[in-house]
C-alpha cells in the first residue's frame, strides 16, 4: 500500500474521524437485525480507544437522498454499538454543526462519537468540498475503515482527505487491499472461481479479468441460466441476462483457447407457478427441461460436480449464490459449495453481501480464508478499476 494503516499513526489523544460502513439491515422494530458490519470495525474502533484518541465516527444508513428520514438514523446502530464496546457513546443530532464541534472539542480521551447518517446532507454524495471541510472542522487524524464504499466518489471518503492532515486507513480496509491484491498477484493453481447471482452482466467482466490465471469457472445461479442460453438450451421459465447473451457466448470461446473448463449445470431444481410453492419443486436434468418451469437452484448432481472441482483448487475466488436463497428451500446449492470451500485447504475470498450472509448462514464463515465486505468496490479492484477514495489517499501519501 502507498498509505498509512492506523497503527502506524500516532493517534493519542487526537481527534480521529473513522468513516465506517455501518449501512446494516434494520427490524420492523428499528433494531439492528445483522451486525456484521460494526463488528468488523470493532478492532480498529478500539484500537483508538485504547490509545486514548476521541474516537468520531461517521457512517452513511440507506438512501435517504440528501433528506432527514427518522426511519434511516443511526441511533439504532448507535445503541448496537455501545452495546459491542460496552461504553456510553456521545450521539449528536446531525453529522456537522456546532454541537457535533462541541463535543468533539470536550469529549475526554477515550471517549466515542457516532455522527448521524452522513447522507442526510446532499454534499455526501455530491462531493461537496464544503460539506467535507465541516466535517473534518475537528479532525486531526481522518481513518477509512469503509473499503465497500471506496468506489463511491463521496465527500466523507474522497474530499476530506484535501482537508486533514493525516489520512491513514483501518485494519479492515488494509486487510482487504492486501488480500486482493495477493488474488491478483500471487494466486496458487489450480484456481477456481465460483460465480452466481442473477446479473450475468456484472459477472462476465469479473470472469473476463481472472480469466488467464484461472483453471476452472464453476457457474450457478441466474448467470448459469444466460450462459445456458445462449448455448441454445432449454431454460424454461428460468430467469436470464438477455443483453449478456453476445458476452456470454464470447467468454465461452475465450475459455475454451485458454483450455479454462466452463462447469454450468447439468441438473437443477424447477419449480412450477409460485417461486416460493417449496413443495411443488423437483430436480431436473437440463437435457430435458420443463418449457412452464423456472430453475432456482443447482441440483445435486452438479453439487457433486462443483464440489470435485474445488477439492482440486488452491486458490478460490467466490461471487454470487447458486440458487434463488431469499427462500429456504433453494439455499441447499450455496450451502453445499460454501461447506465445501471450507473444507478445502485453498486460499478462498467470498466477495459480495449475498455470498457472505449464506456462508455465515452455513456457520462456516470461520473456515473462509477471506469474506469480502467490500462488496461492488471489491469487484472494481479485482477488475483494476480506479477507486476514488484509493486514489485520495495514494495522493495524500505523496
Amino acid at each position: 500500500m502507498k498509505f498509512k494503516s492506523i497503527e502506524e499513526v500516532d493517534i493519542k489523544d487526537k481527534r480521529v474521524f473513522i468513516r465506517v460502513d455501518f449501512n446494516v439491515p434494520l427490524t420492523k422494530d428499528g433494531d439492528v437485525a445483522d451486525d456484521t458490519r460494526i463488528k468488523a470495525a470493532l478492532p480498529t474502533i478500539r484500537h483508538a480507544i485504547k490509545e486514548k484518541a476521541r474516537v468520531i465516527i461517521a457512517s452513511h444508513l440507506g438512501r435517504p437522498g440528501g433528506k432527514r428520514i427518522r426511519r434511516l438514523g443511526l441511533e439504532p446502530v448507535g445503541r448496537r454499538l455501545s452495546e459491542l464496546l460496552n461504553k456510553e457513546i456521545f450521539f449528536p443530532e446531525d453529522c456537522v454543526g456546532d454541537a457535533v464541534k462541541k463535543i468533539a472539542i470536550e469529549m475526554p480521551p477515550g471517549a466515542v462519537m457516532l455522527l448521524e447518517n452522513l447522507r442526510f446532507h446532499r454534499g455526501e454524495e455530491e462531493n461537496d468540498p464544503g460539506f467535507a471541510k465541516r466535517l473534518s472542522g475537528v479532525v486531526d487524524v481522518y481513518v477509512n475503515e469503509a473499503f465497500s464504499v471506496s468506489h463511491r466518489t463521496h465527500a466523507s471518503v474522497v474530499e476530506i482527505v484535501d482537508f486533514v492532515e493525516v489520512a491513514c486507513v483501518g485494519f479492515v480496509f488494509r486487510h482487504e487491499v492486501q488480500h486482493l491484491s495477493r488474488l491478483l498477484s500471487d494466486s496458487e493453481r489450480p484456481f477456481v472461481a465460483i460465480l452466481g447471482g442473477r446479473s450475468a452482466s456484472q459477472k462476465i467482466p469479473i470472469m473476463e479479468t481472472l480469466l488467464d490465471r484461472l483453471d476452472a469457472i464453476l457457474i450457478g445461479g441466474a448467470t448459469a441460466f444466460t450462459f445456458l442460453k445462449a448455448k441454445g438450451v432449454e431454460i424454461g421459465k428460468s430467469l436470464f441476462d438477455s443483453s449478456a447473451l453476445y458476452s456470454a457466448q464470447r467468454l465461452l470461446t475465450s475459455a475454451k483457447v485458454r483450455d479454462v473448463k466452463i462447469s454450468l449445470p447439468v441438473d437443477v431444481v424447477v419449480v412450477k407457478g409460485e417461486l416460493r410453492n417449496y413443495f411443488n419443486s423437483f430436480v431436473s436434468s437440463i437435457d430435458s427441461f420443463p418449457t412452464d418451469a423456472m430453475g432456482v437452484d443447482i441440483g445435486p448432481q452438479t453439487i457433486s460436480n462443483f464440489i470435485i472441482d474445488t477439492s482440486k483448487a488452491k486458490t478460490i475466488f467466490w461471487n454470487g449464490p447458486l440458487g434463488v436463497c431469499e427462500v429456504e428451500g433453494f439455499r441447499g446449492g450455496t450451502s453445499s459449495l460454501a461447506r465445501a470451500v471450507a473444507s478445502s485447504d485453498a486460499l478462498s475470498t467470498a466477495v459480495g453481501w449475498d455470498t457472505v450472509s449464506e456462508i455465515i448462514r452455513a456457520g462456516v464463515e470461520g473456515k473462509i480464508t477471506h469474506l469480502s465486505m467490500g462488496g461492488r468496490a471489491s469487484l472494481d479492484f479485482i477488475q483494476g478499476k480506479e477507486l476514488p477514495a484509493i486514489s485520495a489517499l495514494e495522493k495524500k501519501a505523496k
